[in-house]
């Protein structure tokens, strides 16, 4: 019975032209060697199984050939060449440093390297894994490897560059490894499947190549593997099953029942892909990919960079042009964000179906499913037609809904606003004085600051929309009338604002907030009002936009309150926000005096005189 020996070393490159996916480091390499310029310590680092150990033993072949060729490569032909290839040379040693990584090992290797060689110009070590060396090793082998003797040549591999001294690096020249590329893998494959007589579909070979994730040592083991379960013919669908890949077909299944909205179907879809063994996650990965070249194969610019076969590159390129982009981006959005909270969902199968029937309402129109976080989404606002009826009912007179005569007047919060200056128009109401706030008059300002009360909802309620209809019927026979008792309230209720008076009244309606709203109060008890000069608005400076924003919502309340207290009802309150530096507090005693003192210098004089110390 013959030997069998594995793809991956019958196979193996023997030339430096028959290396697959390295074509500038080999070029390099010859280069080098037919201008006999070499140099001492070589690094050669990348991803596993792309040809590291490979290029290092051509190397090591070609400088000791006795008649190299022109371009560079080993003629195979002479002493050092049959010896190389018989696995017999004495001039090429390797090392694994995964199980030689001590420093004896090291002072072996370095007691070796003084021995000139027999036969050939050079001795080459190659040192595979160099970065499983100890410290002390890499320490021990530093003097050696910066200064060898003439005929020592050392060519270090390791897939872990970052875990070397920089010391040992810079000592050394470089060569990074990338990755094969798809294309690649397929077309070497393509050539060991036609010199073993084996029949192979090229979208088997596609996803063996994709399996095997740039490394061609994987491809060829991938594809032992799968020639022994196909008994010599690798077809597609069995490679899928061998290797547990999730099929094209079902990507593309799906996305036809996005485009047309069968979520049900999808559903099924997906029920289908866990009965098969598949893993969620994996089902949501491979979507999200497939969206991707979705997006890549609507233009024919970037079709190439699809890395499948050809006839499922035309799959991509006839589905893509049914897609628009606007839901490739969101199904891709979404998918991602499916992926991203996978490990974290406790119920990750309802996760996923979640996520296939959002994608499945993108092409509905005026939909929403992003689950209200769209920025995009408006609310339409309620009882649109009903709002501009109330500034209509008297130009002259403040926009505000007149009261049936049954319902009794309210004596202690007032009504919403919506403009910023008030005018003096209570309630006409013959049988007591009027303590309600006065309601806006609208100005050519522009301003407008809310003052609805506090949690509210905001809207028009259906007492104000009744009060509307009742007060455009009544508006002809009342204007009289509250023109009058305007001119009254304007008369008696007004009275001059004192600035302690405001501060009194601000002090002391912070003391009856609720228990809950107890760090607002103390806010509140921070915060200095000041009167501005026409003796009825006054100011409040805030520290950030969310005080502005509370402080806005219960703009109302303060103003009822200190309206009633102070006895002018032509009060009111406007907001700002600090600038940098100009509401600054002390939070110790040392700031407090500092500050102090800049008010009161005299303060800084009693401290010297009698020696006081802040503690």
């Amino acid at each position: 019975m013959e030997n069998y020996i594995v793809s991956a070393r019958k196979y193996r490159p023997a030339t430096f032209d028959t290396v697959v996916g390295q074509r500038a480091l080999t070029t390099t390499l010859k280069n080098a060697i037919a201008n006999h310029k070499l140099a001492h310590a070589y690094l050669f680092c990348g991803p596993r199984g792309v040809g590291k150990t490979t290029c290092a033993r051509i190397f090591a072949k070609t400088i000791n050939c006795l008649s190299p060729l022109p371009d560079g490569e080993a003629c195979n032909e002479c002493e050092s060449c049959r010896a190389f290839n018989e696995q017999r040379s004495y001039n090429i040693h390797e090392l694994d440093a995964a199980s030689n990584n001590s420093v004896e090992d090291i002072r072996s290797l370095i007691e070796q390297v003084r021995v000139p060689p027999q036969v050939g110009k050079y001795k080459v070590y190659i040192i595979d894994e160099v970065h499983m060396l100890s410290a002390s090793a890499f320490n021990a082998f530093l003097k050696t490897l910066e200064e060898p003797p003439a005929h020592a040549i050392f060519i270090l591999a390791t897939t872990e560059k970052h875990k070397i001294l920089p010391t040992i690096l810079s000592r050394c020249q470089i060569y990074d490894f990338s990755r094969i590329s798809v294309a690649d893998i397929v077309e070497h494959l393509e050539h060991v499947a036609a010199s073993e007589n084996i029949e192979a579909e090229p979208e088997a070979l596609n996803v063996i190549a994709q399996k095997a994730d740039g490394g061609m040592r994987d491809a060829l083991s991938i594809f032992d593997q799968v020639v022994s379960f196909t008994n010599g013919h690798v077809a597609y669908k069995s490679v899928i099953e061998n290797l547990n890949v999730l099929d094209y077909e079902y990507y593309f299944k799906l996305t036809d029942c996005f485009l047309q909205n069968r979520v049900g179907e999808c559903l099924l879809i997906f029920n289908e892909v866990l009965k098969k063994g598949f893993d969620g996650n994996h089902f949501v990965t491979g979507l999200t990919s497939h969206f991707r070249d979705l997006l890549v194969g609507r233009d024919e610019q970037t079709l190439q960079l699809l890395e499948v076969g050809a006839s499922i590159r035309e799959r991509y390129r006839v589905q893509a042009q049914q897609c628009t982009p606007q839901f490739l981006y969101k199904a891709m959005k979404l998918s991602n964000e499916c992926d991203i909270n996978y490990r974290m969902s406790r119920n990750k199968r309802l996760l996923v179906e979640l996520m296939l029937i959002q994608i499945a309402q993108l092409t509905l129109p005026d939909e929403d499913v992003s689950g209200g976080r769209s920025p995009e989404q408006k609310i339409k606002p309620v009882f649109s037609q009903a709002a501009p009826q109330q500034p209509n009912v008297a130009p002259q007179q403040p926009t505000v809904a007149q009261q049936p005569s049954n319902v009794a007047p309210a004596t202690a919060a007032p009504h919403p606003a919506a403009s910023v200056q008030p005018q003096a128009a209570p309630q006409p109401q013959a049988s007591a004085p009027v303590h309600t706030s006065p309601l806006p008059k609208r100005t050519d300002s522009g301003t407008k600051i809310p003052v609805m009360k506090a949690g509210s909802l905001g809207g028009i309620s259906i007492r104000q929309m009744s009060a509307s209809k009742n007060t455009s019927a009544s508006a002809a026979t009342e204007t009289q009338q509250q023109k009058q008792a305007v001119a009254e309230a304007q008369t008696y209720q007004n009275k001059p604002v004192q600035k302690d008076e405001l501060d009194r009244c601000w002090r002391q309606f912070s003391t009856t907030l609720p228990i809950e709203e107890k760090a607002n109060a103390q806010r509140m008890m921070n915060m200095h009002p000041v009167l501005k000069e026409d003796g009825v608005t006054f100011e409040v400076v805030v520290d950030n936009g969310l005080v502005e924003k509370y402080m806005s919502r219960l703009a109302p309340q303060i103003e009822a309150y200190l309206r009633e207290n102070l006895h002018n009802y032509l009060l009111r309150m406007t907001l700002r926000v600090s600038e940098a530096g100009e509401n600054l507090r002390p939070y110790s005693q040392v700031e407090c005096f500092q500050m102090m003192s800049k008010k009161n210098p005299e303060l800084l004089r009693m401290k010297e005189a009698f020696g006081l110390e802040l503690a």
